[in-house]
């Protein structure tokens, strides 16, 4: 799969070397002309929802580093679209956003589990022709993405298991150490 749509996964070469998206893999939600737009699924950061959100005080939902850019923002992934309207159907079953107080009544509620839904502070977006000449340097390898990878796989493994999906050669990548100088 090498074409670009929303619900790709980005998969980082193992030799990035960009602090922002070391072994990182991006779901994208949106590939335009004028530019893309997506979120890193596997940097969960060290705080909960709860602490960034008053009205959600209590609510242990992780929080995960959606991208550099604009990161005093909550954005969200999730796959209840019969919960939370005004969601974008980004592929399958898997929206992104939509109505916030509705999705903050559901968390307090108890209505939604950690597998419905993704919370990010942040978003990873590139400028028009940005991500495409990040595809031709090979900065990335590139996946379908399906509700797994988004919800239900470990923070920690979304790297490995995305490159796993691509199965043959590139299951070989997971074993590579970051700096092979350093082997």
């Amino acid at each position: 799969m090498e074409k670009l749509e929303p619900g790709t996964i980005l998969i980082a070469d193992p030799f990035l070397k960009d602090p922002n998206f070391l072994r990182t893999t991006i779901f994208l939600c949106e590939h335009k002309a004028e530019g893309s737009f997506g979120f890193v699924l596997n940097r969960q950061l060290d705080y909960v929802i709860g602490d960034l959100i008053s009205d959600l005080e209590g609510c242990s939902f992780p929080v995960f580093y959606g991208g550099p850019v604009q990161q005093d923002t909550v954005h969200f992934l999730h796959r209840c679209p019969g919960l939370i309207s005004g969601g974008e159907r980004v592929t399958g079953d898997i929206f992104w956003g939509g109505e916030f107080d509705e999705l903050v009544e559901m968390l307090q509620s108890g209505r939604l589990s950690r597998n419905d839904v993704r919370l990010f502070l942040g978003y990873s977006g590139w400028a028009e022709g940005q991500l495409q000449e990040e595809m031709n340097i090979k900065t990335w390898l590139v996946t379908s993405g399906n509700s797994e990878l988004v919800f239900d796989t470990k923070a920690d493994s979304a790297w490995k298991q995305a490159l796993k999906q691509l199965g043959g050669q590139y299951e070989q990548l997971i074993n590579y150490p970051i700096d092979p100088q350093l082997n």
